[in-house]
């Protein structure tokens, strides 16, 4: 049972911190993004960015999934995604204060009335959040009381067998610091939860079982154990997220091998700094959060004024990616398999409509070279490439549109489900834009096979419609990478009834030449076809700004 017991309040500590930072993110996610894309104008604001981000939200991961997110969107360069990284190395050492209070005081005197509030809040629809943030502390302070009169249960700090056995390896020697660094690298990987592992070695130092060199061993593990997991993680990103995950291993490994050198040195003025002097094992938990602090704040102390070195180091071990002639349809900015947060996942879904919407763009560009081409072999070759597009765009929408869905099954705030809800209007939208231009290069493709050709008027008419939609198109374009608040929904309707206006006209003249038999009716329901397209393709784009603007 005291195993069962260990193992429960684990799970209740770690559900406990999650649904603590994902409270803390919907309360405040939308407004930490401002502050992250912001803040960085150099190295320092850089790392401070990073530092108050993960207090705020008490996530790292939350913090460098929004860092390579920003890389990914060219928002961020990756020298500044590295100090926003050290930053939140420091922001999350705060976790190891809180677990460290719950260590030396009474938990019942919070959890209780946290329960109690949070459950007031939580029947307060408004304020439910603010609930959930409550519940979610009473969790993790559950969790840790838990564990602490557990381990005080067992009698660690008098099982002679554990005791035998800690004292078994020797103190002074760079081997058994190694091996706890590596035991704490496993735990973490295994339980992937670095605040699981401190935990542990909380409850065996306190309760006097475990040596503190050991136990700083195993949180310096615990450090390198948590890069290993995002590496791993981010296999299948894209290059810049490979690059920040692989600075962060960087940056703790680095700590690691210099705090070796200075190893006990160190500890001992990390000691002095709590007034610690070996008689007190309770005391050892504010220890090892004061050297979970110390340690990250002395190793972006070294490292901030060589950032240019570390990016020049990552770059040369992770190597673009080639690019061939035929690239598969990928997203850019999201399902690149880094552990996403559900209010900071929205952002790397806003990034890849806005890629979805300049790829449509591009495509119509290819409409319209297919409209000037004439040599036979160029014309079928481009036209197939506008075929794979239509694939792409049809491939584009399905896979943004699970995202949104599986996004959606969390519990998010009610600006972040109304976001969601017009990205899914919108690659619906960006879609048929695809169809469109699909359409009309179906119609060219038609008149090629056949005998027909346009006339030098009919070519007049067809590009200057095309070139209205072109502007709608660089319109939209320029709304869906900006901000909303920046740009004007005027000019969009402006163009939108030039394209409706001369699709009128030429659909009038073109009836008319019809009649006068300036033409066959062949050549004339296939002009006809095109203008058809190009006003849709106008109505699409306009679809596609409402959303946008949420109307």
């Amino acid at each position: 049972m005291l195993i069962f017991t260990v193992l429960g309040s684990l799970g209740l500590l770690i559900y406990g911190m999650k649904v603590m930072s994902e409270a803390l993110q919907k309360m405040a996610g939308p407004q930490l993004r401002h502050v992250l894309g912001r803040m960085t104008t150099n190295r320092f604001t850089g790392m401070l960015t990073g530092v108050l981000v993960t207090a705020a939200v008490q996530s790292s991961t939350a913090t460098t999934v929004m860092t390579v997110s920003f890389v990914n969107a060219s928002l961020l360069t990756l020298a500044q995604a590295i100090s926003v990284i050290m930053g939140a190395n420091i922001g999350t050492t705060l976790t190891a204060w809180i677990m460290s209070a719950g260590f030396s005081f009474n938990i019942a005197d919070v959890v209780w009335p946290a329960f109690l509030v949070g459950m007031i809040f939580i029947f307060k629809k408004r304020h439910a959040t603010f609930g959930d943030f409550l519940f979610g502390v009473a969790f993790m302070f559950l969790g840790l009381g838990t564990l602490r009169a557990t381990g005080m249960q067992m009698n660690l700090g008098e099982n002679e067998a554990v005791l035998n056995f800690f004292s078994s390896f020797d103190p002074d020697s760079i081997l058994t610091t190694l091996l706890f660094l590596l035991i704490g690298g496993i735990l973490t990987m295994c339980v992937q939860s670095s605040a699981a592992v401190m935990a542990i070695t909380m409850i065996l130092c306190s309760s006097g079982a475990l040596p503190i060199y050991q136990g700083i061993a195993l949180v310096m593990g615990e450090n390198i154990g948590t890069t290993v997991t995002s590496n791993l993680a981010a296999l299948t990103a894209s290059t810049q997220a490979r690059r920040a995950a692989f600075a962060h291993m960087f940056f703790n490994l680095f700590g690691v091998l210099w705090i070796l050198i200075v190893f006990h040195p160190f500890i001992d003025m990390v000691c002095s700094f709590v007034g610690y002097d070996h008689t007190n094992p309770e005391k050892l938990s504010v220890v090892l959060a004061m050297f979970h602090t110390c340690f990250n704040i002395a190793n972006t102390a070294i490292l901030i004024g060589f950032i240019p070195q570390i990016e020049k180091i990552v770059c040369w071990a992770i190597k673009d990616k080639a690019i061939g002639d035929k690239q598969p349809v990928r997203l850019q900015y999201i399902g690149n398999g880094i552990v996403q947060t559900p209010e900071i996942a929205v952002l790397q879904a806003e990034k890849e409509t806005a890629s979805f919407g300049l790829r449509v763009e591009q495509m119509f560009g290819m409409v319209r070279q297919l409209l000037e081409e004439k040599n036979d072999s160029k014309f079928t070759k481009l036209f197939a490439q506008i075929e794979n597009e239509e694939e792409a765009t049809d491939h584009l929408e399905i896979e943004i549109a699970k995202y949104l869905e599986q996004v959606s099954n969390d519990h998010l705030s009610d600006e972040t489900k109304n976001k969601i809800r017009q990205m899914m209007r919108e690659i619906s939208e960006l879609e048929s834009v695809g169809d469109a231009c699909y359409n009309i290069a179906r119609t060219l493709n038609r008149k090629m096979e056949s005998s027909y050709h346009f006339t030098s008027k009919q070519y007049e008419g067809l590009r200057t419609i095309m070139q209205l939609c072109e502007d709608a198109l660089k319109q939209m374009n320029v709304i869906m990478t900006g901000h909303r608040a920046e740009h004007d929904i005027n000019e969009s309707f402006r163009i939108e009834n030039e394209i409706n206006a001369m699709r009128q006209m030429l659909k009038n003249e073109n009836i008319r030449n019809i009649n006068e038999q300036k033409y066959d009716y062949a050549v004339g329901t296939m002009f006809s076809d095109m203008v058809t397209d190009c006003e849709k393709l106008g109505d699409y784009v306009i679809n596609v700004v409402e959303a946008r603007f949420g109307k």
